[in-house]
């Protein structure tokens, strides 16, 4: 494989594609889409921003996490290696998060939005480890960590394919692929690879339970192909030079009419099949369209260390760990309490940076708790 110095731009994308995935959250306990809590009453234009970043967010977060498990494979240099440090590094904090992190956004569910009348210490010793469902919620649940399940199938995936494509193969291939997104198919092949998954399976929604979830693995399974073949053929990152400021100018235009549709057809308001099927099409253009717009800004401008650099890309798992039950949690109080839209958002805000800063600090100092929420042991 093809090795080169580490790419600074790639950690701040990842830095910031999940500072803005927090965001998201915070947003979702205002916009009128489902989730575990919801302000009364919710907001339809906040559903406007949100889409600005909807469609591209976690797409781009699976690209990241395939160009830096191709940077942990060739240091390690073996598929059994690789998966063994995987593994580790997503299992632990899996099982430690559904056990002792997430179990409070079940019970704000089901109290807030079911008629769930016992309290959080009766429903984790008693219906929180039932292996089934609690008025249609399966417990226990993984809820948010839905993507450590699936970065870890799909790094398995990648290791399988090393262990049994033959190493000159695997580089015909690489090559092949390579110069097939080298020139205006960075743009084409992905997105006809997005549409032709959509017009397959085209009332499929996303269900993160793993088994049930076909048409979306391969919806992320492409970027994560990708993203591992940004690093074993840096010279992509000449064509995505040469077509970012392009893609930029597809993403703001799509986004735009993804805008202009959802003004027309807010919340729950019924949507012709026409604006549907529009809808569908310019959220993937938009998609695709900003990730290379995304990756050329982070390799033109960004490719840079800072003193904060590597702390904060420690920081980012025990974040995504953690954030989400804060935002719930704080969001149930602030129902309970009728706090107005915008104090709340500020609280929210403010509670969530705090309680994901003290998470990751006093969790790095402890070593035995260091792996639980997603840090390396301390040599």
């Amino acid at each position: 494989m093809a090795d080169r110095k580490r790419h600074y731009g790639m950690d701040w994308l990842r830095i910031g594609a999940f500072a803005l995935l927090i965001l998201y959250h915070i947003g979702m306990y205002f916009v009128p889409w489902g989730w575990h809590v919801k302000s009364d009453p919710t907001i339809d234009w906040v559903a406007i921003p949100m889409l600005a970043t909807n469609s591209w967010r976690l797409p781009l977060l699976f690209l990241v996490s395939g160009y830096a498990s191709a940077a942990l494979f060739a240091k390690l240099g073996g598929a059994g290696a690789f998966v063994r440090s995987r593994s580790a590094r997503l299992l632990i904090p899996l099982l430690f998060g559904v056990i002792a992190v997430i179990s409070p956004q079940p019970w704000v569910e089901l109290a807030g939005q079911h008629g769930y009348a016992q309290n959080f210490g009766h429903f984790w010793f008693n219906d929180y480890f039932r292996f089934g469902t609690l008025d249609g919620i399966i417990l226990p649940t993984w809820q948010h960590l839905w993507f450590v399940v699936y970065l870890w199938v799909y790094t398995l995936i990648a290791a399988l394919v090393i262990a049994l494509v033959p190493g000159e193969a695997r580089v015909q291939i690489a090559d092949r692929a390579a110069r097939l997104l080298g020139g205006r198919g960075l743009h084409v092949v992905p997105l006809a690879l997005w549409l032709a998954i959509y017009a397959a399976f085209p009332t499929h929604r996303e269900t993160h339970a793993l088994v049930d979830d076909g048409p979306t693995h391969l919806h992320y399974l492409m970027p994560f192909a990708i993203g591992w073949l940004l690093r074993v053929r840096p010279i992509l990152f000449a064509a995505v030079a040469r077509q970012w400021r392009v893609a930029l100018g597809i993403g703001l235009a799509a986004y735009g009419a993804v805008a202009a549709i959802e003004w027309h057809y807010p919340g729950a308001a019924p949507m012709p099949q026409a604006a549907h099927i529009a809808f569908a099409v310019a959220r993937r253009a938009q998609g695709w369209a900003t990730i290379v717009a995304l990756i050329g800004i982070a390799d033109a401008y960004w490719d840079r260390d800072h003193p904060w650099r590597a702390m904060l890309a420690e920081a980012v798992f025990p974040f995504y760990i953690v954030h989400q039950t804060i935002i719930v949690v704080f969001g149930w109080w602030l129902l309970q309490g009728q706090v107005a839209a915008l104090p709340a958002f500020l609280i929210l805000v403010a509670a969530t940076v705090v309680g994901c800063w003290a998470f990751y600090l006093g969790g790095r100092r402890i070593g035995w708790l260091r792996p639980l929420i997603g840090l390396q042991r301390r040599a």
